[in-house]
Protein backbone atom coordinates (compact mmCIF):
# COMPACT_ATOMS: atom_id res chain seq x y z
CA UNK A 1 0.00 0.00 0.00
CA UNK A 2 1.69 3.44 -0.81
CA UNK A 3 -0.09 7.07 -1.16
CA UNK A 4 0.42 10.19 -2.91
CA UNK A 5 3.86 11.87 -3.08
CA UNK A 6 5.00 14.50 -0.24
CA UNK A 7 7.68 15.96 -1.30
CA UNK A 8 10.57 18.24 1.34
CA UNK A 9 9.64 16.36 4.27
CA UNK A 10 12.57 15.27 6.36
CA UNK A 11 12.17 11.53 7.18
CA UNK A 12 11.48 10.72 10.61
CA UNK A 13 13.42 7.50 10.95
CA UNK A 14 15.87 6.97 13.96
CA UNK A 15 18.22 4.79 11.54
CA UNK A 16 19.83 8.10 10.20
CA UNK A 17 22.37 7.73 12.55
CA UNK A 18 23.33 4.25 12.52
CA UNK A 19 26.66 2.83 12.36
CA UNK A 20 28.76 2.55 8.92
CA UNK A 21 27.37 0.39 6.40
CA UNK A 22 29.06 -1.02 3.16
CA UNK A 23 26.94 0.21 0.31
CA UNK A 24 29.18 -0.07 -2.59
CA UNK A 25 28.96 -2.89 -5.29
CA UNK A 26 30.57 -6.08 -5.05
CA UNK A 27 33.98 -6.04 -6.70
CA UNK A 28 33.52 -7.13 -10.69
CA UNK A 29 30.38 -5.74 -10.80
CA UNK A 30 29.43 -2.83 -12.99
CA UNK A 31 28.35 0.07 -11.22
CA UNK A 32 26.14 3.15 -12.59
CA UNK A 33 28.14 5.49 -14.70
CA UNK A 34 30.56 2.91 -15.74
CA UNK A 35 30.37 0.59 -19.01
CA UNK A 36 28.55 -2.72 -18.86
CA UNK A 37 27.81 -5.28 -20.99
CA UNK A 38 25.04 -7.30 -20.92
CA UNK A 39 22.69 -4.40 -19.81
CA UNK A 40 19.59 -4.03 -20.75
CA UNK A 41 17.96 -1.74 -23.47
CA UNK A 42 14.75 -0.23 -22.02
CA UNK A 43 12.59 -2.24 -24.45
CA UNK A 44 9.49 -3.07 -23.25
CA UNK A 45 9.51 -7.17 -25.01
CA UNK A 46 6.11 -7.83 -26.28
CA UNK A 47 4.40 -11.39 -25.94
CA UNK A 48 5.87 -13.97 -27.92
CA UNK A 49 3.60 -13.44 -31.62
CA UNK A 50 0.92 -16.16 -31.77
CA UNK A 51 0.63 -16.43 -27.74
CA UNK A 52 -2.66 -15.73 -26.31
CA UNK A 53 -3.20 -13.56 -23.17
CA UNK A 54 -6.68 -15.29 -22.86
CA UNK A 55 -5.10 -19.23 -21.99
CA UNK A 56 -5.73 -20.27 -19.14
CA UNK A 57 -9.41 -21.99 -19.02
CA UNK A 58 -11.48 -21.67 -16.22
CA UNK A 59 -15.06 -20.87 -15.36
CA UNK A 60 -16.87 -18.34 -12.90
CA UNK A 61 -17.74 -18.65 -9.13
CA UNK A 62 -14.39 -19.13 -6.89
CA UNK A 63 -15.51 -18.89 -3.01
CA UNK A 64 -12.80 -15.75 -1.28
CA UNK A 65 -10.00 -17.33 -0.18
CA UNK A 66 -8.11 -16.81 3.29
CA UNK A 67 -4.90 -17.72 4.27
CA UNK A 68 -3.71 -20.35 1.44
CA UNK A 69 -1.34 -19.32 -1.09
CA UNK A 70 -3.89 -20.27 -4.02
CA UNK A 71 -7.51 -19.46 -4.54
CA UNK A 72 -9.83 -22.43 -4.34
CA UNK A 73 -10.28 -24.74 -7.77
CA UNK A 74 -13.04 -23.06 -10.08
CA UNK A 75 -15.68 -24.65 -10.78
CA UNK A 76 -15.66 -25.57 -14.30
CA UNK A 77 -18.68 -26.87 -16.91
CA UNK A 78 -17.82 -28.34 -19.88
CA UNK A 79 -19.48 -26.27 -21.86
CA UNK A 80 -17.83 -23.09 -20.50
CA UNK A 81 -14.47 -24.89 -20.75
CA UNK A 82 -15.01 -25.46 -24.53
CA UNK A 83 -16.59 -22.06 -25.25
CA UNK A 84 -14.56 -19.36 -23.27
CA UNK A 85 -10.72 -19.33 -21.97
CA UNK A 86 -10.11 -16.77 -18.97
CA UNK A 87 -6.54 -15.21 -17.94
CA UNK A 88 -5.79 -15.77 -14.50
CA UNK A 89 -5.31 -12.12 -12.97
CA UNK A 90 -3.53 -11.11 -9.45
CA UNK A 91 -3.83 -7.49 -7.93
CA UNK A 92 -1.68 -7.75 -4.94
CA UNK A 93 -1.26 -4.62 -2.05
CA UNK A 94 1.39 -5.01 -0.84
CA UNK A 95 3.21 -4.40 2.74
CA UNK A 96 6.89 -4.75 3.89
CA UNK A 97 6.11 -5.99 7.01
CA UNK A 98 3.11 -8.65 6.47
CA UNK A 99 1.43 -10.06 9.47
CA UNK A 100 -2.00 -10.90 10.85
CA UNK A 101 -2.92 -7.44 11.28
CA UNK A 102 -1.71 -5.98 8.38
CA UNK A 103 -1.65 -9.14 5.59
CA UNK A 104 -0.87 -8.75 1.81
CA UNK A 105 -4.34 -8.30 0.57
CA UNK A 106 -4.62 -10.11 -2.93
CA UNK A 107 -7.30 -9.85 -5.22
CA UNK A 108 -8.06 -13.03 -7.93
CA UNK A 109 -9.54 -12.46 -10.83
CA UNK A 110 -10.16 -13.92 -14.31
CA UNK A 111 -10.08 -11.78 -17.93
CA UNK A 112 -12.34 -13.16 -19.95
CA UNK A 113 -12.29 -13.28 -24.13
CA UNK A 114 -15.27 -11.73 -25.52
CA UNK A 115 -17.60 -14.67 -27.46
CA UNK A 116 -18.34 -11.52 -30.34
CA UNK A 117 -16.50 -9.37 -31.87
CA UNK A 118 -18.93 -6.31 -31.21
CA UNK A 119 -18.77 -7.59 -27.12
CA UNK A 120 -16.00 -6.19 -24.81
CA UNK A 121 -13.51 -8.29 -22.58
CA UNK A 122 -15.07 -8.94 -19.49
CA UNK A 123 -12.92 -8.45 -15.62
CA UNK A 124 -14.67 -10.85 -12.99
CA UNK A 125 -13.43 -10.92 -9.57
CA UNK A 126 -13.41 -14.30 -8.20
CA UNK A 127 -11.92 -14.40 -4.27
CA UNK A 128 -9.98 -12.05 -1.69
CA UNK A 129 -6.83 -13.53 0.22
CA UNK A 130 -4.78 -12.26 2.54
CA UNK A 131 -1.64 -13.33 3.23
CA UNK A 132 0.07 -12.53 6.43
CA UNK A 133 3.90 -14.03 5.67
CA UNK A 134 6.60 -13.32 3.05
CA UNK A 135 6.32 -17.18 2.66
CA UNK A 136 2.71 -17.34 1.33
CA UNK A 137 3.85 -14.29 -0.61
CA UNK A 138 6.39 -16.16 -2.84
CA UNK A 139 3.73 -19.28 -2.98
CA UNK A 140 1.98 -17.06 -4.53
CA UNK A 141 4.56 -15.95 -7.11
CA UNK A 142 5.45 -19.49 -7.69
CA UNK A 143 2.51 -20.39 -8.45
CA UNK A 144 1.30 -21.99 -12.40
CA UNK A 145 0.97 -19.40 -15.15
CA UNK A 146 -0.33 -18.12 -17.11
CA UNK A 147 -1.38 -15.29 -15.00
CA UNK A 148 -0.56 -11.52 -15.38
CA UNK A 149 -0.58 -9.72 -11.62
CA UNK A 150 -0.41 -5.79 -10.55
CA UNK A 151 1.95 -5.48 -7.65
CA UNK A 152 1.92 -1.96 -5.58
CA UNK A 153 5.17 -1.57 -4.95
CA UNK A 154 7.86 -0.13 -6.48
CA UNK A 155 10.17 -2.51 -8.75
CA UNK A 156 12.92 -0.59 -9.71
CA UNK A 157 14.91 2.56 -8.13
CA UNK A 158 15.72 5.72 -9.41
CA UNK A 159 18.65 6.26 -11.52
CA UNK A 160 20.03 9.24 -10.14
CA UNK A 161 20.34 7.91 -6.65
CA UNK A 162 21.40 4.95 -8.31
CA UNK A 163 23.82 6.68 -9.52
CA UNK A 164 24.95 8.78 -6.26
CA UNK A 165 25.26 5.71 -4.37
CA UNK A 166 27.65 3.68 -6.93
CA UNK A 167 25.34 0.92 -7.28
CA UNK A 168 24.83 -1.64 -9.79
CA UNK A 169 23.20 -0.36 -13.29
CA UNK A 170 21.92 -3.43 -13.89
CA UNK A 171 18.77 -4.23 -12.65
CA UNK A 172 19.11 -8.13 -10.93
CA UNK A 173 22.23 -6.85 -9.91
CA UNK A 174 20.95 -3.53 -8.12
CA UNK A 175 17.97 -5.95 -6.45
CA UNK A 176 20.45 -8.86 -5.48
CA UNK A 177 22.84 -5.64 -3.90
CA UNK A 178 20.17 -3.85 -2.38
CA UNK A 179 18.85 -7.65 -0.40
CA UNK A 180 22.81 -8.85 0.13
CA UNK A 181 24.03 -5.70 2.63
CA UNK A 182 20.75 -6.00 4.60
CA UNK A 183 17.55 -3.80 6.05
CA UNK A 184 20.03 -2.07 8.32
CA UNK A 185 22.30 -1.10 6.18
CA UNK A 186 20.23 0.35 3.02
CA UNK A 187 17.98 2.64 5.37
CA UNK A 188 21.61 3.84 6.37
CA UNK A 189 22.50 4.59 2.73
CA UNK A 190 19.17 6.02 1.98
CA UNK A 191 19.31 8.38 4.85
CA UNK A 192 22.70 9.80 4.56
CA UNK A 193 22.19 10.32 0.59
CA UNK A 194 18.72 11.74 1.47
CA UNK A 195 21.30 14.43 3.68
CA UNK A 196 23.66 15.40 0.72
CA UNK A 197 20.23 16.27 -1.19
CA UNK A 198 18.46 20.37 -0.90
CA UNK A 199 16.17 20.85 1.48
CA UNK A 200 12.56 20.45 -0.99
CA UNK A 201 14.59 17.74 -3.25
CA UNK A 202 15.69 15.18 -0.65
CA UNK A 203 14.43 12.33 -2.41
CA UNK A 204 14.86 11.84 -6.17
CA UNK A 205 11.83 10.41 -8.07
CA UNK A 206 11.83 8.00 -11.23
CA UNK A 207 10.32 9.29 -14.37
CA UNK A 208 7.46 7.04 -13.71
CA UNK A 209 6.67 8.32 -9.80
CA UNK A 210 6.66 12.09 -11.62
CA UNK A 211 4.20 11.21 -14.49
CA UNK A 212 1.80 8.86 -11.74
CA UNK A 213 1.67 11.46 -8.91
CA UNK A 214 3.24 8.11 -6.54
CA UNK A 215 5.61 8.49 -3.69
CA UNK A 216 10.10 8.29 -4.46
CA UNK A 217 11.31 4.54 -3.69
CA UNK A 218 13.34 6.21 -1.65
CA UNK A 219 10.85 7.01 1.00
CA UNK A 220 11.45 5.14 4.37
CA UNK A 221 8.76 6.34 6.41
CA UNK A 222 5.12 7.51 5.71
CA UNK A 223 5.19 5.28 3.97
CA UNK A 224 8.04 3.28 3.62
CA UNK A 225 8.15 2.68 0.00
CA UNK A 226 11.84 2.00 -0.27
CA UNK A 227 11.36 -1.18 2.44
CA UNK A 228 8.62 -2.49 0.13
CA UNK A 229 11.06 -2.12 -2.93
CA UNK A 230 13.86 -4.01 -0.75
CA UNK A 231 11.13 -7.08 0.12
CA UNK A 232 9.07 -7.11 -2.89
CA UNK A 233 11.92 -6.77 -5.97
CA UNK A 234 14.34 -9.37 -4.62
CA UNK A 235 11.23 -12.03 -4.38
CA UNK A 236 10.49 -11.06 -7.59
CA UNK A 237 14.06 -12.04 -9.04
CA UNK A 238 13.84 -15.48 -7.43
CA UNK A 239 10.69 -16.34 -8.54
CA UNK A 240 11.87 -15.99 -12.04
CA UNK A 241 8.75 -13.87 -13.25
CA UNK A 242 8.80 -11.94 -16.36
CA UNK A 243 8.78 -8.36 -15.88
CA UNK A 244 8.55 -6.38 -18.64
CA UNK A 245 10.81 -3.48 -19.35
CA UNK A 246 13.01 -4.86 -16.35
CA UNK A 247 14.32 -8.60 -16.54
CA UNK A 248 13.37 -11.31 -18.66
CA UNK A 249 11.30 -14.17 -16.87
CA UNK A 250 9.00 -16.79 -17.14
CA UNK A 251 6.45 -15.50 -19.68
CA UNK A 252 3.71 -17.41 -18.24
CA UNK A 253 3.84 -15.36 -15.17
CA UNK A 254 3.57 -11.70 -15.76
CA UNK A 255 4.78 -9.40 -13.19
CA UNK A 256 3.66 -5.48 -13.48
CA UNK A 257 3.98 -2.32 -11.54
CA UNK A 258 0.79 -0.96 -10.10
CA UNK A 259 -0.28 1.61 -8.68
CA UNK A 260 -4.24 2.11 -7.47
CA UNK A 261 -3.56 5.66 -6.13
CA UNK A 262 -3.19 6.77 -9.62
CA UNK A 263 -6.30 5.30 -11.27
CA UNK A 264 -8.50 6.33 -8.26
CA UNK A 265 -7.19 10.17 -8.13
CA UNK A 266 -9.19 9.96 -12.05
CA UNK A 267 -12.75 8.36 -10.52
CA UNK A 268 -12.33 10.14 -6.72
CA UNK A 269 -10.89 13.28 -5.13
CA UNK A 270 -11.44 12.84 -1.67
CA UNK A 271 -9.36 10.53 0.77
CA UNK A 272 -10.97 6.69 0.73
CA UNK A 273 -8.64 4.71 3.44
CA UNK A 274 -6.70 4.85 6.99
CA UNK A 275 -4.84 2.68 8.76
CA UNK A 276 -5.53 4.72 11.86
CA UNK A 277 -9.05 4.76 13.23
CA UNK A 278 -10.47 7.82 14.13
CA UNK A 279 -9.69 8.50 10.62
CA UNK A 280 -11.87 5.80 9.42
CA UNK A 281 -14.84 7.90 8.53
CA UNK A 282 -18.54 7.81 7.28
CA UNK A 283 -17.22 10.02 4.40
CA UNK A 284 -13.87 7.60 3.85
CA UNK A 285 -16.67 4.92 3.59
CA UNK A 286 -18.65 7.08 0.90
CA UNK A 287 -15.48 7.74 -1.17
CA UNK A 288 -15.04 3.62 -1.22
CA UNK A 289 -18.64 3.42 -2.01
CA UNK A 290 -18.35 5.70 -4.74
CA UNK A 291 -15.08 3.93 -6.35
CA UNK A 292 -16.66 0.43 -6.57
CA UNK A 293 -19.73 2.22 -8.65
CA UNK A 294 -16.87 3.86 -11.10
CA UNK A 295 -15.59 0.38 -11.13
CA UNK A 296 -18.91 -1.23 -11.64
CA UNK A 297 -19.54 1.30 -14.79
CA UNK A 298 -16.65 1.17 -16.54
CA UNK A 299 -14.42 4.05 -15.81
CA UNK A 300 -11.36 4.39 -17.20
CA UNK A 301 -11.82 0.71 -18.60
CA UNK A 302 -12.51 0.88 -22.26
CA UNK A 303 -13.17 -2.44 -24.06
CA UNK A 304 -13.78 -4.20 -20.53
CA UNK A 305 -16.82 -4.88 -18.64
CA UNK A 306 -15.86 -5.12 -14.65
CA UNK A 307 -17.73 -7.80 -12.27
CA UNK A 308 -17.68 -7.69 -8.88
CA UNK A 309 -19.78 -10.14 -6.86
CA UNK A 310 -21.80 -8.42 -4.75
CA UNK A 311 -20.37 -9.73 -1.27
CA UNK A 312 -16.77 -8.67 -2.36
CA UNK A 313 -17.99 -5.35 -3.67
CA UNK A 314 -19.70 -5.14 0.00
CA UNK A 315 -16.19 -5.96 1.26
CA UNK A 316 -14.21 -3.46 -0.48
CA UNK A 317 -16.12 -0.85 0.94
CA UNK A 318 -16.41 -1.92 4.19
CA UNK A 319 -12.74 -2.46 4.74
CA UNK A 320 -11.73 0.90 6.08
CA UNK A 321 -7.95 0.34 5.35
CA UNK A 322 -8.71 0.26 1.43
CA UNK A 323 -6.50 -2.82 1.26
CA UNK A 324 -9.13 -4.69 -0.26
CA UNK A 325 -10.35 -1.59 -2.58
CA UNK A 326 -6.55 -1.25 -3.83
CA UNK A 327 -5.87 -4.99 -4.32
CA UNK A 328 -9.06 -4.77 -6.71
CA UNK A 329 -7.37 -1.83 -8.72
CA UNK A 330 -4.11 -3.23 -9.17
CA UNK A 331 -6.04 -6.92 -10.41
CA UNK A 332 -7.98 -4.42 -13.05
CA UNK A 333 -4.73 -2.43 -14.19
CA UNK A 334 -3.04 -5.99 -14.70
CA UNK A 335 -6.14 -6.79 -16.86
CA UNK A 336 -5.65 -3.46 -19.22
CA UNK A 337 -2.20 -4.35 -19.16
CA UNK A 338 -2.89 -7.68 -20.78
CA UNK A 339 -5.33 -6.38 -23.23
CA UNK A 340 -1.70 -4.89 -24.65
CA UNK A 341 0.56 -7.73 -24.34
CA UNK A 342 1.48 -7.23 -28.42
CA UNK A 343 2.05 -3.93 -27.69
CA UNK A 344 4.67 -3.87 -24.91
CA UNK A 345 1.44 -4.48 -22.29
CA UNK A 346 0.64 -0.67 -22.56
CA UNK A 347 3.96 0.46 -21.15
CA UNK A 348 5.85 3.22 -23.03
CA UNK A 349 8.73 1.95 -26.00
CA UNK A 350 11.28 2.85 -23.76
CA UNK A 351 11.55 1.86 -20.05
CA UNK A 352 14.90 3.03 -17.50
CA UNK A 353 15.93 -0.49 -17.11
CA UNK A 354 16.80 0.21 -13.42
CA UNK A 355 13.87 2.39 -12.97
CA UNK A 356 10.60 0.24 -14.33
CA UNK A 357 7.32 1.68 -15.16
CA UNK A 358 3.92 2.06 -13.59
CA UNK A 359 1.14 0.52 -15.42
CA UNK A 360 -1.49 2.14 -17.09
CA UNK A 361 0.90 5.38 -17.05
CA UNK A 362 1.50 7.78 -19.28
CA UNK A 363 4.52 9.37 -19.75
CA UNK A 364 4.77 13.37 -18.69
CA UNK A 365 5.49 15.46 -21.91
CA UNK A 366 8.37 16.87 -21.83
CA UNK A 367 7.64 20.23 -21.15
CA UNK A 368 5.40 18.94 -18.05
CA UNK A 369 8.67 16.72 -17.04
Amino acid sequence: MRRGPVTGTRSSSPEGAAGAATTRSPRGTAVCGQASQGTPSGRVPERPRGSNPFADPGAPGRRPATGSAQPPAPRRSREGARSRAGLRLLGVDFTSAPRAAKPITVAHARLWSPSRADEPARFELEALQSIAGFEGFESLLASPGPWVGGFDFPFGLPREAVVALGWPCEWRALVGHCEAIGREAFRTALDRHRETRPWGARYEHRAGDRAAGSHSPLKLVNPPVGLMFLEGAPRLARAGVHLPGLAGGDPSRVALEAYPGHWVRQQERESYKSDTPAKQTPARAAARGRIVAALLAGASAPGLRVELPAPLARTAVEDASGDTLDAIVCALQAALAALQAGQGWGLPAEVDPIEGWITGVRPLSPEAA
